[in-house]
């Protein structure tokens, strides 16, 4: 067992050492794939070195890195090894963190951890939340909040809103909770790529004057396509009006709370009923781990506790006020111990170190609008917001059609040239390309050869 574990240690400590030398992306073809791990159930075992030894070689390398420092696409998970080694405790112990009973000690540190989150966001005392896999289950854990507190049977009639940016996890989350397509408004957005409040406010007259029941919209706080902030004061005033349930997708932009930008970008951000953030993007987490705040911390109970007879040794009326079942919050009995390494990090590295990096991923995305401005060569989209900036290819004396045509195909060309990784998206009905700069070991160099790169390629 210790010289396995001491070969995963090796292999890890050695992927982080020379990650630079490395692509961003390497894309495997699905054929070759089949015939490397197509096989039947092994019937009997195999030495483990070996089957390692497989891993590493037909497995791996076929992965997008997306702690490279050059890896820009979608949106980077930076991760660090503290939280690899947290991981790798929570497996080996094997902790089952649903209940009191079967993780105490577990539970203490989820308290803990969340009630810092909480701070940072701004939630008052009484506020509530737990981990969960990502941003998509932690906005599906507060919409279900959100449609149990302000519709009740009114299921049919539900109405909530958007901007044309939401990420597409508010909408999947609406058809779990059992809403079709038209329930979910999506509003056109301002130059900023932000939802305009007036516009809502006439969707939510409309549909109020249509029998139908508006009960919940879902601010963005940072977008994945241009990192924009919706007016989140001016939403909060209009939702406490309309007696709206409000909430914020910080799954992407909550980290920037962490600078003092970022605080001024989310201002309002507090007045959320409920609230999605990410800690394995810009927290800097090993996959996965998203977290749920709701304002009012009973409802989670309210909407997900149960106690089947299975559980009652678990369930003591004695303890129900001191003792936290996280079961009881959200949707997963069986859960694992995901607060250890955002816990085990900040206590290593300070929150400090969190809070420069952080400011780190904001300055480099403005390093590389002003090299894009500066070049001549191209027109932004949209400028550094939060880390991230989208641009397209516009030299002088090429026509729209040529450009755009340019700009779709630099995702593919960078992916082939291995070494940066760009994403590309549709924005106001033209191909961009977006950078997203969140890994604090991007360097400057890093930025500039990249944008010099893309110019290269996309002169062919």
């Amino acid at each position: 067992m210790r010289e396995l574990g001491y070969r995963v240690v090796d292999l890890v400590v050695d992927h982080l050492a020379g990650i630079r030398d490395e692509p961003a992306v390497r894309r495997g073809r699905r054929s070759d794939l089949e015939a490397a791990l197509r096989e039947p159930i092994p019937e009997s075992g195999s030495d483990p070195g070996q089957v390692l030894d497989r891993v590493v070689r037909e497995i791996l390398p076929w992965t997008a890195r997306v702690d490279h420092p050059r890896f820009y696409a979608f949106v980077p998970g930076p991760s660090n090894y503290v939280g690899f080694l947290a991981d790798a405790l929570a497996s080996g112990f094997n902790v089952f963190a649903g209940t009191w009973l079967g993780a105490s000690g577990p539970a203490m540190v989820e308290i803990v951890t969340v009630d810092w989150l909480r701070r940072l966001c701004g939630f008052p005392e009484g506020s509530g939340g737990l981990f969960v896999s990502g941003g998509s289950v932690a906005s599906l854990t507060a919409l279900a909040v959100a449609r149990e507190t302000k519709l009740g049977s009114r299921l049919a009639d539900g109405v909530a809103y958007a901007s044309d940016q939401t990420h597409s996890a508010i909408a999947r989350a609406l058809r779990v909770l059992g809403f079709a397509a038209a329930q979910l408004r999506l509003l056109p957005v301002d130059e900023e790529f932000r939802l305009r409040p007036a516009d809502l406010a006439r969707a939510v007259a409309e549909d109020r004057a249509a029998g139908r029941v508006p009960f919940c919209v879902i601010a963005n706080a940072g977008t994945t396509n241009t990192g924009a902030v919706d007016p989140l004061p001016e939403l909060a005033e209009l939702c406490a009006a309309e007696g709206l349930w409000l909430h914020a997708d910080a799954a992407y932009g909550g980290g920037a709370l962490l600078s003092d930008r970022g605080r001024l970008a989310l201002a309002g951000i507090e007045r959320a009923d409920s609230l999605a953030l990410d800690p394995h993007k810009w927290l800097f987490q090993p996959f996965e781990i998203g977290c749920v705040l709701v304002r009012d911390g009973r409802l989670l109970a309210e909407v997900f506790r149960t106690r089947p007879d299975y559980l009652r040794d678990v369930h003591r009326p004695e303890d129900e006020e001191r003792e936290v079942h996280f079961s009881d919050l959200g949707v997963q009995l069986t859960r694992s111990f995901r607060a250890l390494k955002l816990w085990m990090s900040l206590q290593v590295f300070g929150l400090t170190a969190f809070r420069e990096a952080v400011e780190r991923g904001i300055a480099n995305a403005e390093l590389a609008e002003a090299r894009i401005a500066a070049s001549g060569m191209w027109r932004i989209v949209s400028p550094a917001r939060l880390g991230t900036v989208a641009f397209g290819w516009a030299p002088g004396g090429v026509g729209e059609e040529e450009a755009d045509a340019v700009t779709h195909g630099l995702a593919e060309a960078s992916l082939a040239d291995g070494f940066a990784f760009l994403s590309s998206t549709v924005l106001r009905g033209r191909p961009a390309l977006r950078l997203c700069a969140l890994n604090p070991r991007t360097t400057e160099a890093d930025i500039v050869e990249t944008i010099e790169r893309l110019e290269r390629l996309a002169r062919g």
